[in-house]
């Protein structure tokens, strides 16, 4: 074993299961271990890395802004800030953007902000705010996010939780309609559900969704931190039934693969019922953060990604479904976010992942049965064949 390795595990919380490879270099859609192996990342760090790693434009604008200030916080004003939520908001149709950092962080403002919408706007009566989440959802790892997950073990000792959240099937329109009740502010969702297996819901959904939300006057917030900036073959996943959401909450990709940057965009009716003291985050919209994600926002219209992910996820997905073993039950996606899911009284999921990385693709299992296939969107035609013979060869070596 690495010492590495052996040093982390002496000294890091045990939270996570990792691979056993230490990662030391990335570019593009490639990294390298401490040995000077090469791998293809299929992974893209849950869709963090959509812009491949220490992308040029991006290293660039994280250089000269760093080079002039970083942080301030938003007790004053920065010259980046202006401009990266101006092209944000007017690339995507909203009136007004809230910068945070991570994915759950803007969840939670989300939430916050759905809740003082429902009573400042709505009038809901006081503390009797109601906000419908899907079973499987996966929106974070907060007190309040998990309170809302169907998923045991994220539960499990972190009681008690806060009320106010109805879980409902995913994909089930009749079962949102009856879940709706006067004190509804707010359903939350994810287009594709990547957490739960990269699981897809009916065609129509989300436009369903859309106008349920709309006839009974509550706020519809799509969680598009996975799938958000070109991963499924749209700059948007609810650009693909024409859904434009009350509220969207866009991470991971934000950052260009090099900073944990996240927002969340509504239109002024919805974001005015927030004053100077309401909400906040030390590092949200910092200087640094700003300069990154209006780069990322450039990079990802000036190279065309989302059109790339419709291109290279159907090569992808056509050379995967000419495999055929007992161990796949299915492969299922959009764009350049893919699942294959397993049999794991063939194979664990773990024990599979584990088998790609030793023929150099990194990727990793989910719930034990579907294997994520995610790249970068930067990923040239020629990785993506490499990697669908890797995936045959893999599972030939699976009894």
């Amino acid at each position: 074993m690495s010492t590495i390795i052996k040093r982390e595990e002496q000294f890091c919380a045990h939270n996570y299961h990792p691979l056993p490879v230490v990662l030391v270099k990335g570019e593009g859609p490639l990294v390298w271990d401490e040995n000077g192996r090469e791998y293809i990342d299929m992974m893209s760090a849950y869709s963090a890395v959509s812009h491949g790693h220490r992308h040029p434009k991006i290293v660039k604008a994280l250089e000269e802004q760093l080079s002039r200030l970083a942080i301030v916080s938003r007790s004053y004003y920065s010259d980046t800030l202006a401009n990266f939520l101006q092209y944000a908001c007017e690339l995507l149709g909203y009136d007004k953007g809230l910068p945070m950092n991570t994915g759950a962080e803007a969840v939670e403002t989300a939430l916050k902000l759905a809740r003082k919408w429902g009573y400042k706007v709505k009038k809901v009566p006081a503390d009797k705010a109601e906000i419908i989440a899907c079973r499987n959802n996966f929106h974070g790892r907060t007190i309040a996010i998990v309170g809302m997950s169907t998923e045991e073990q994220y539960r499990d000792g972190f009681g008690p939780f806060p009320a106010g959240f109805n879980i409902v099937p995913y994909g089930d329109i009749d079962a949102l309609e009856k879940a709706i009740t006067p004190n509804t502010v707010a359903f939350i969702v994810e287009p594709i559900q990547g957490e739960a297996g990269i699981m897809i819901p009916p065609a129509g959904y989300l436009k369903k969704c859309a106008e349920l939300c709309k006839r009974h006057n509550v706020l519809l917030i799509a969680d598009e931190i996975q799938t958000g900036l070109g991963r499924t073959g749209k700059r948007l996943a609810c650009d693909h039934e024409g859904v434009s959401p009350d509220i969207l909450v866009l991470g991971k990709a934000l950052g260009g693969g090099v900073l944990p940057i996240s927002l969340v965009l509504a239109d002024n009716t919805i974001m005015s019922v927030l004053h100077p003291g309401d909400h906040g985050s030390t590092f949200g919209g910092y200087a640094l953060a700003a300069a990154v994600g209006l780069a990322a926002l450039k990079t990802l219209e000036e190279e065309k990604l989302a059109e790339r992910a419709v291109v290279l996820g159907e090569r992808l997905m056509k050379g995967l479904k000419t495999i055929s073993h007992p161990a796949i039950r299915d492969i299922r996606g959009k764009g350049l976010m893919i699942g294959i899911e397993i049999d794991p009284k063939i194979i664990h999921g773990h024990d599979l992942a584990e088998k790609f990385l030793q023929h150099g693709i990194l990727t990793k299992e989910t719930h034990h049965v579907v294997i994520r296939l995610a790249p970068p969107l930067v990923i040239s035609e020629e990785l993506i064949d490499r990697a669908i013979e890797i995936t045959k060869k893999v599972f030939s070596e699976v009894q």
